[in-house]
């Protein structure tokens, strides 16, 4: 009789544990960000790149303009790929690109910008990456689109490719 118990129970014990390991590998802990949520642009003071004077988020974003907010790094290769892209956006006057230079070491990324080419009208400085998360980056690169109301009206996680610069030109018309 002891032994049917003890059966029983590492049975229930043994299919308890199966139907959790399944459980476990069927669902996905991938966190998706909302990337089409509208939100306002978060409120901040950082450093210039160039002048490494302190500039208030109010003066960047003044005119009644589209930006774009890329989020960027000189140790990131995706970065690389888009930046002919970014510096095809550049020359439209209808958008100011405001780069966002996150925790990156100041020589690589000026080398970085020297060698590829400054499509930013203001780079600005994100040495702990603490304005990046108030944006709602998780990691580089990272785009953000700004309607005229300083709003965030769209997020492309990743580099962006022709298909974007192309979305990004039918909606700032």
């Amino acid at each position: 009789m002891k032994n049917k118990f003890s059966l029983f129970i590492v049975v229930i014990f043994l299919s308890f544990c199966f139907v959790i390991l399944y459980k476990g590998l069927n669902t996905t802990n991938n966190y998706t960000p909302k990337t089409n949520e509208k939100k306002n642009i978060p409120s901040f003071k950082t450093r210039d790149f160039y002048s490494n004077n302190y500039v208030n988020s109010d003066k960047i974003f003044e005119e009644n303009i589209f930006y774009i907010v890329n989020i960027w790094a000189s140790w990131c290769v995706p970065c690389r790929a888009e930046h002919p892209l970014l510096m095809q956006l550049s020359k439209n006057q209808s958008i100011k690109l405001i780069g966002l230079n996150y925790r990156d070491n100041f020589n690589n990324a000026k080398k970085f910008i020297d060698d590829f080419g400054n499509p930013y009208s203001k780079i600005l400085i994100d040495k702990d990456g603490t304005l990046g998360v108030e944006f709602g980056a998780y990691g580089v690169p990272e785009t953000f689109l700004i309607d005229k109301d300083k709003n965030i009206i769209k997020k492309f996680v990743g580099p962006i490719n022709q298909e974007i610069v192309n979305e990004i030109k039918l909606i700032i018309k």
